[in-house]
C-alpha cells in the first residue's frame, strides 16, 4: 500500500510518484500519467521547464480520481523569479495544469531572484493556491540563505540521491527546518554498476524482487520521496510493486556501506548557472 510522509507544514505527501522529466507534451505524457493514476500512483512530478504540464492536467481530469487524492508537484524556472513576476507565473501554471491549486511548488534552480520568488510563493500558500512549497537543486550556501529567510520553511528539497550518494550530510543540514529529501536519479540515472551491485542481487533473490525494486524500497525506508520516470506500463507496475516487503535493519545497514560519495551529475555551480543561459520555457 502506498505510504505517505507528513511534511513540516502538516500536509501528507504520497512517498512514491511518477516523474515526467523529458517525456514529451502530448499523448506520451497523458498516457503515462493516466496509466500511473489507474494503478494507484497518487503523486505526479512535473515542471514548467518540462513543457508537459497541460498533458499532466488533462490526464488528472480524465482519470476519474478525485482531485484531492492526487498530489501534483511542479516547479518554477529562474526566469519566473521575483516579486510580482512569480505571482503571475503561478497563475499561468494553474491555468496550464487546469487546477485550482498546486500541491507542491518548487524553485527549480538556485539562481536568480529566489528570495523574491519565495515571497510570492508564501503569498500563494496563504491564498490557498499552493499547499506546500519547497526547493530543488539548492546545495550551496544558498540553501541556508533561503531557509533562514523563509517564514514558511521549505517542506522538501529535491536533489540527486541514491545508494552511491545518499545525501547524509545534506540531510543533517536540513533537519532543523523539518525539510525532507525528494530524489531525482533514484537509481543513479540507470547506472548499471549501481543496479547490478551484488548486494542488491542477493536481496532481490531473497525477496523475489528486481534489483531496481530493492533500491526503490531502500528509498522508502530511508524516508526519501521518489518518482522514477517511465512511460512503460510494465516498468511502472514493477516500480510501484515495493510495498509488500520490508528490508531488515541489518540489510539497510549493509546498503549504507555503499555510500561512495559518487554523483552522476557533476557540474559546478558556475557551470550550472552558465548552462541556463537565457533559455526560458514557453507559456
Amino acid at each position: 500500500m502506498q505510504t505517505y510522509l507528513k511534511l513540516n507544514d502538516g500536509t501528507e505527501i504520497p512517498q512514491f510518484g511518477l516523474g515526467v522529466y523529458q517525456v514529451p507534451e502530448g499523448e506520451m505524457t497523458y498516457n503515462a500519467v493516466l496509466d500511473a493514476l489507474k494503478m494507484g500512483v497518487r503523486h505526479i512530478d512535473t515542471a514548467h521547464a518540462y513543457q508537459n504540464e497541460r498533458s499532466v492536467g488533462r490526464a488528472v481530469r480524465a482519470s476519474g480520481v478525485p482531485r484531492k487524492e492526487i498530489w501534483i508537484t511542479s516547479k518554477l524556472w529562474p526566469s519566473e523569479y521575483s516579486e510580482g513576476k512569480t505571482e503571475k507565473a503561478i497563475e499561468k501554471m494553474l491555468a496550464r495544469l487546469d487546477t485550482d491549486y498546486i500541491d507542491l511548488l518548487l524553485l527549480h534552480q538556485q539562481f536568480g531572484d529566489y528570495i523574491g520568488a519565495w515571497k510570492d510563493m508564501q503569498k500563494a500558500v496563504r491564498a490557498g493556491k499552493v499547499r506546500s512549497i519547497g526547493i530543488s537543486n539548492f546545495e550551496s550556501e544558498r540553501l541556508e540563505e533561503i531557509c533562514e529567510f523563509a517564514e514558511i520553511k521549505p517542506s522538501v528539497l529535491q536533489v540527486e540521491c541514491h545508494p552511491y550518494y545518499p545525501q547524509n550530510e545534506l540531510k543533517k543540514r536540513i533537519a532543523k527546518y523539518g525539510t525532507v529529501i525528494e530524489s531525482w536519479y533514484p537509481i543513479g540515472h540507470g547506472d548499471k554498476g549501481l543496479i547490478s551491485e551484488p548486494l542488491f542481487t542477493r536481496l532481490a533473490e531473497k525477496y523475489r524482487k528486481s534489483n531496481v525494486q530493492i533500491i526503490l524500497r531502500w528509498h522508502i525506508q530511508e524516508g526519501n520521496i521518489v518518482f522514477p520516470k517511465t512511460t512503460n506500463i510494465q516498468h511502472m507496475r514493477d516500480n510501484f510493486d515495493i510495498f509488500d516487503f520490508e528490508l531488515t535493519a541489518e540489510e539497510m545497514a549493509e546498503i549504507k556501506k555503499l555510500d561512495y560519495h559518487k554523483r552522476f551529475y557533476n557540474m559546478t555551480l558556475e557551470q550550472q548557472e552558465a548552462s541556463l543561459g537565457s533559455w526560458q520555457p514557453a507559456d
